[in-house]
């Protein structure tokens, strides 16, 4: 299984699938910014990672043009980043507070993050066209996370994204009777993880104060208690 995953994420590395994203990504890595200007950026679709045994999967919506498109890991490399990792390690999924590089000795325990894109979008709004392009990716990752006991939706987008594979499957009826709330706990089958629909980490949402510290680990600490998963807590839980 490890080696199939892993295997998945060459492919999405490889992907060329959505030119308009391919010219943005290369075009930022070329042109870079005044902060990183002595940074080489991944600048290709970033991989999903964790582990590969993970009861806990985290949906984001896309990498950030100056973050996972710099670092080439999930997550890593902005003030998004910066919050959710320092949430994962408070509650015990994650092997460090901070995130900075793909090679900073960060784990995952028992969680793994992917996204609905993987190659970052100008001004964050991938087309439907992408989305869908992407999506195959994310449908062959919830085939392969056999353990996944919850999984936590970061932004409608994400969230939608995943409700249209379960609709696609014949799952679910209809996505409109899981409405998009932060924290809300979502039974979608009796045989499926249930799902959490959260509000993004962005800076819009952080800085305006719709989304807290607090508010975020609520969110973690419920997914914790759905994992089953045996926690021993750091000082900074």
């Amino acid at each position: 299984m490890p080696d199939t995953l892993r295997l998945l994420q060459q492919e999405v590395i490889a992907c060329e699938g959505c030119p308009r994203l391919r010219g943005w990504c290369a075009q930022v890595a070329a042109a870079r910014r005044r902060a990183w200007r002595d940074w080489a950026y991944w600048g290709k679709p970033v991989p999903s990672f964790g582990d590969p045994e993970a009861r806990l999967l985290i949906i984001g919506l896309a990498p950030g043009a100056h973050g996972s498109n710099r670092t080439g890991r999930m997550f890593t490399g902005d003030a998004s980043g910066d919050l959710l990792f320092r949430v994962l390690h408070s509650t015990g999924f994650a092997s460090q507070p901070a995130s900075r590089s793909r090679d900073d000795g960060l784990t995952l325990h028992g969680a793994y993050i992917t996204a609905a894109v993987r190659c970052a979008p100008p001004a964050n709004k991938p087309r439907p066209e992408e989305i869908r392009n992407c999506r195959p990716y994310l449908e062959r990752e919830l085939d392969l996370l056999a353990d996944l006991r919850v999984v936590v939706a970061l932004g409608r987008l994400a969230f939608q994204v995943y409700l249209s594979i379960l609709r696609d499957r014949g799952r679910i009826f209809r996505r409109s009777d899981f409405p998009f709330e932060h924290n809300r706990l979502h039974r979608v089958a009796p045989d499926l993880p249930p799902l959490v629909s959260s509000y993004h980490p962005s800076q819009q949402n952080t800085s305006t104060g719709r989304l807290s510290e607090s508010m975020l680990r609520a969110v973690f600490l419920k997914a914790r208690r759905h994992s089953a998963l045996a926690w021993i807590p750091t000082r900074s839980s």
